[in-house]
């Protein structure tokens, strides 16, 4: 459940409560050496407890996605300081920043190899229907706000936090939305995808873990969105797909992808406690 980044011989790891780092050469299967804490990363309560790390490309900084403490706010903002929201640290000095924020549950990290810009999968908020809120994938600009807990995708307000006008007119809109409940956690681009036809290089697959509160499920697959230009375009097309029974049970529930270095897809299951490795032409 925990992000890990590789940046030179050192394994950065995003524990609920810090990113650590452990020393490591290539080819190691175990490390023996004791976590040297980084920074310190909003704990407490955790309503979502888990941490998505990504290192810059020259990796002089790390990204972290810190979810938040609640579904709208309804523990108090107190308790949601640095939380939903992308956390840039300066690994030398061990020091953070708010990248981003208004991003309930930011989860899946990758470069737009077209554009260099950090993109992101989003789990958005529950309890108002089936249909509301989409799940999306977005550019992410620095010091920008996307809305939550006031608002989402964009300036549609949420009445259940107390009003805030100002912050719902800051709000961003997302870039893709990727359907209510979906629980979309993992994303990676599809360059170097060799083992892949052509077709899933130029876009970001998505893993979908899947809807548990909605009265017809949703998600539990791994999509592919195709991209020009740096941008998406068309619907999402299913890449892994069949992991509900016909009585809708649950055979696996994909998280994180990842493209191996020979090419491959890699998708982590967490109820088939698995990792599938995806090729074909």
């Amino acid at each position: 459940p925990f992000g890990m980044a590789l940046v030179g011989e050192r394994l950065y790891v995003a524990n609920a409560d810090a990113v650590v780092v452990f020393p490591y050469r290539t080819g190691q299967t175990r490390i023996d050496a004791a976590a040297i804490v980084v920074v310190d990363l909003p704990a407490g309560r955790n309503h979502h407890w888990t941490k998505s790390l990504v290192a810059s490309r020259d990796g002089s900084r790390l990204y972290v996605g810190v979810g938040s403490n609640s579904n709208v706010g309804e523990n108090g903002l107190d308790e949601e300081v640095d939380r939903a929201a992308i956390l840039e640290i300066d690994p030398a000095t061990g020091t953070r920043r708010v990248y981003a924020s208004g991003l309930r549950n930011p989860v899946g990290m990758d470069w737009n190899p077209q554009t260099g810009k950090l993109w992101v999968a989003v789990n958005e908020r529950d309890e108002i229907g089936d249909d509301l809120v989409p799940d999306y994938m977005t550019s992410v600009t620095p010091g920008a706000f996307y809305g939550w807990p006031w608002s989402y995708y964009g300036q549609h307000v949420d009445v259940r936090p107390p009003a805030n006008p100002a912050m719902v007119a800051r709000a961003i809109r997302a870039d893709y939305a990727l359907g209510a409940h979906t629980a979309s956690l993992g994303l990676t681009f599809g360059e170097g995808a060799t083992l892949l036809p052509p077709a899933l290089r130029n876009g970001a697959f998505v893993g979908q873990h899947g809807s548990w509160n909605r009265s017809v499920r949703s998600g539990y697959k791994v999509i592919f969105v195709p991209f020009v230009d740096g941008r998406p375009a068309g619907p999402p097309q299913g890449v892994l797909t069949g992991f509900l029974n016909a009585q809708g049970q649950a055979q696996g529930r994909p998280v994180g992808v990842q493209i191996d270095r020979l090419g491959a897809l890699l998708v982590a299951d967490d109820v088939g406690d698995v990792i599938w490795r995806v090729t074909g032409a």
